[in-house]
């Protein structure tokens, strides 16, 4: 029960519809409990490692994981917290981004083994689904439930359109739970309306009982997502050198939550530690965040060169460019995905300077001795 209890509560913003019915079910028998994920981007960041971190923990207790693709969601466009209409994707685009998720996932996640976790995609019920079954499944809730969504709310007060595919966004993601037969479905505490429409439909169609568990936001004081407001959004197919120096780019008064959401280690006395020495525990975070994911000689290479890279402000590498190249082209190697449209992104943002100069243009070109930084921890030099 004790471990049980730490399960319930690190990490955890809350259980509905009560933790102890969870518990004791949990004492019980093995439950069976999913997380969803949406491939909008071509690997996972910061965000899900936090719901992977919290799936790890049921399944190193016994239960069974299920890591769900939202290959047909995802072709839709979660709303959540959009003021506008997002762009649907194609189904090709959304199985090129879920491709690496595997082995991502697998750096977290037990795949293999006694009590293997299961990849599962939503399109294998989803796109089987008949109008007559949209209908029967809609028929459980209503247009005054949809519309108390939050962003829905802002778009009514701005004139803004609201698209009858979004209403069907929690439809699509709450049939999943019930088509899995689940316990328990995890996200992000942002995530809330989908998952308790999914527990509406369960009780409506199954009349079975889905607990859901929300996980606390990695949000600084402000409220703005850790690690998606510096430029330079952590994800896991990023290297072990740019993910140490994403984390030390973490403001203090987020430290103590990040270990609860992105370590195993304990955390009792961390409060104390944090006051003494915020920069030695931070680079005590970040070290275990690596050595988790890419090991402990990793990790310990990381932290070398981000002392000789952002404390000593020594330029990490010496690139060679062709005369006359751009700088988006040159820095792609050095983006978070490696791709023309983030090095543009960050060059956007006004994360790229030249000699000490922010760019705002792509195409400005480069010459041999320009020095460029990249977001806040990567130094280059362009030489022949």
């Amino acid at each position: 029960m004790d471990k049980i209890e730490e399960v319930l509560t690190r990490g955890v913003q809350q259980v509905l519809p009560d933790k102890k019915g969870l518990a004791d079910l949990m004492a019980k028998r093995e439950i069976k409990l999913y997380q969803g994920f949406d491939p909008s981007a071509p690997s996972l960041h910061l965000g899900n490692f936090v719901g992977l971190m919290k799936l790890r923990q049921f399944q190193k207790l016994g239960h069974e994981v299920i890591f769900l693709v939202g290959d047909f969601t995802g072709m839709i466009g979660d709303p959540t917290d959009k003021l506008a209409t997002r762009k649907k994707l194609t189904r090709k685009q959304v199985l090129e981004n879920a491709k690496a998720w595997y082995k991502q996932a697998g750096k977290v996640l037990n795949f293999e083994g006694g009590n293997p976790a299961k990849i599962v995609f939503n399109s294998e019920w989803s796109d089987k689904m008949t109008f007559k079954d949209l209908i029967e499944i809609t028929s459980n809730l209503t247009v005054q439930q949809m519309i108390e969504r939050d962003m829905f709310q802002e778009r009514l007060k701005s004139n803004a359109p609201i698209y009858l595919h979004e209403f069907l966004y929690p439809v699509a993601q709450g049939y999943d739970c019930v088509y899995m037969d689940v316990d328990l479905e995890i996200g992000g505490n942002d995530q809330l309306f989908n998952m308790m429409t999914g527990r509406t439909l369960m009780k409506a169609i199954k009349n079975k009982e889905k607990y859901v568990l929300t996980t606390k936001l990695l949000v600084d004081k402000d409220g703005n997502k850790v690690g998606k407001t510096t430029g330079n959004a952590l994800f896991l197919d990023s290297t072990p050198e740019n993910f140490y120096a994403g984390v030390m780019s973490f403001p203090d008064e987020v430290l103590l939550l990040s270990f609860e959401l992105l370590t195993e280690i304990s955390l009792d006395g961390l409060t104390e530690k944090i006051k003494k020495d915020p920069m030695g525990e931070k680079k005590h975070l970040s070290f275990e965040i690596v050595k988790f994911l890419w090991g402990e000689s990793a990790a310990n290479s990381a932290q070398k060169v981000f002392e000789k890279t952002f404390q000593e402000k020594a330029p990490s590498f010496d690139i060679k460019v062709k005369a006359e190249e751009s700088l988006a082209k040159t820095i792609i190697p050095f983006t978070p995905r490696q791709s023309m449209s983030s090095a543009k992104e960050l060059i956007k943002q006004n994360a790229v300077d030249v000699n000490g100069k922010t760019i705002a243009d792509p195409n400005f070109v480069l010459k041999i001795g320009d020095n460029i930084k990249v977001g806040e921890r990567t130094f280059l030099k362009v030489s022949k």
